[in-house]
Parts: C-alpha cells; sequence; structure tokens
C-alpha cells in the first residue's frame, strides 16, 4: 500500500465471509493523515471487488478509534495542499458507504472529528461504555460533518453538537441514534464477533441487496422507494436466492 521503507498504518484481515480493517496509527492516535487515507482507500476497494467478503468490521488499534484530521501534518500544509487532503477524506468516506456489503464502525473508544465521519459512513455504529464523540470542526475554525450527522441525528441536535464541540458518551450517542449498540468493555469484544457471524450466515445476495434498496430508497420519493424494492425483489426472484432462504429458514 506504500513505500516499502514506510510503515503501513492499515491492517486488512479476513476470517472466513468477515474482513476486519484496522486503523493503525496507535502512537498518533490513529488521527486521519495522507498516507491513512490513501491506504484506507486501497483496502476498500479490494474488499468491495470481493464476493467472498459478507461483513466488514472498521475498528481501531489502540485506546483511541480515531481523534481526527493529523493537525501536525495540517501545519505543513498551505491551502491546496490541504484541499487535495480533505478530497482524499470525502472520497474515502463514499468508498465506504458505497461498499455492496453491511460495513459496521467497532468504536472502543474517543472518535472525534474525521473519526466520527468514518463511523457514519458505516452502515451502523455499535460502541464499548469506553467510547465517546466529537465534532469540533466549527470550533476549530474550519467545516466539516455538516452532512452525515444531521441525516442521522436530525438538524437540531447536529447544530448543538457542531455549535458546542462537546463529547458525548456512548449511552448519550444511543440515545439519540448516532449509535445502535453500547456494551460494557468487558463483554465488547465477544459481542461484536457474535453480530458479525450473525450478519454473514445470512445470505449474502439479499443482505447486499437489502443494503442497496435501504439506501437507494431512502434518497427517493415513497413511490421511487416502492419501485427501487420491486426491482429487489426481481432481481430476487431471478437469482433464486430465495429458494435458499427458505430451506436454510424451514
Amino acid at each position: 500500500m506504500t513505500q516499502p521503507d514506510v510503515p503501513s498504518v492499515v491492517s486488512l484481515a479476513v476470517a472466513g465471509n468477515i474482513a476486519t480493517v484496522t486503523l493503525n496509527r496507535p502512537q498518533a492516535r490513529n488521527a486521519l493523515n495522507t498516507q491513512l487515507c490513501v491506504e484506507l482507500h486501497v483496502a476498500l476497494r479490494e474488499i468491495g471487488a470481493r464476493t467472498d467478503i459478507h461483513v466488514l468490521l472498521i475498528r481501531a488499534n489502540g485506546p483511541v478509534f480515531c481523534a481526527g484530521a493529523d493537525l501536525k501534518e495540517r501545519k505543513l500544509m498551505d491551502e491546496d495542499q490541504i484541499r487535495a487532503r480533505r478530497i482524499k477524506a470525502f472520497a474515502l468516506y463514499a468508498a465506504l458507504e458505497n461498499l455492496p456489503m453491511p460495513v459496521i464502525a467497532v468504536i472502543q473508544g474517543p472518535a472525534v472529528g474525521s473519526g466520527c465521519e468514518i463511523a457514519s459512513a458505516c452502515d451502523f455504529i455499535v460502541a464499548s461504555d469506553l467510547a465517546s464523540f466529537r465534532y469540533p470542526e466549527a470550533r476549530w475554525g474550519t467545516v466539516g460533518a455538516t452532512q452525515r450527522l444531521p441525516r442521522i441525528v436530525g438538524r437540531r441536535m447536529a447544530k448543538e453538537l457542531m455549535f458546542t464541540g462537546r463529547e458525548v458518551s456512548a449511552q448519550e450517542a444511543k440515545s439519540i441514534g448516532l449509535v445502535n449498540q453500547v456494551l460494557p468493555h468487558a463483554e465488547f469484544e465477544r459481542y461484536v464477533e457474535a453480530l458479525a457471524h450473525e450478519i454473514a450466515s445470512a445470505p449474502t445476495h439479499a443482505i447486499r441487496s437489502a443494503k442497496r434498496t435501504l439506501d437507494k430508497g431512502a434518497d427517493d420519493s415513497r413511490a421511487g422507494a416502492l419501485a427501487h424494492e420491486i426491482l429487489a425483489i426481481e432481481d430476487n426472484l431471478t437469482e433464486g436466492t430465495w429458494r435458499a432462504g427458505m430451506t436454510s429458514f424451514a
């Protein structure tokens, strides 16, 4: 992914039908720099091309999920370089959203700024009770996270979190719909493993179809959304995957 003399900052592991991508800059609290942007994007392209992967976990090495943009790197950049780095980040978030299989953000500690964007670009978030979330962009004099956050928690809550930059605990994040499940830290890994296997065991074509139809329908009118589902049903019947699902259920 990088030059031979530069240590990789992303790891990709596949076990059965479950892939895990790990942010691996613990010494920098997994802050998002150019190298991390590029390596994550490369890993996601590889995963997106594989039909044997049924579910993807996005997680991080160390006690912090992601401390946001790498400000040390940014201080050395001019405006054009900052613009180019941020475009790389936008491309990364879009690549996450566009993956065909379910993608779960596994948050074990603080997620700040860009870390929240990575998590929000996944299909949903599960968190340890040690996790927290913070959107400090406006407080830092920049702009970010203004599109996904209000679509998840609503416009008014998004404005409060953005204007104050306050820290949101895992439990509060669940209460406002940012996080799906919160588990005690001691039970978290067992839960994540069981969740990944449960999703991976489902008919992969049907799960991918459900994800695609949900995403397309959410951005369409009610009639348009129904049309997406009808087309997905027809595709399911043509593929014949419903028979395997019925047999498994029975």
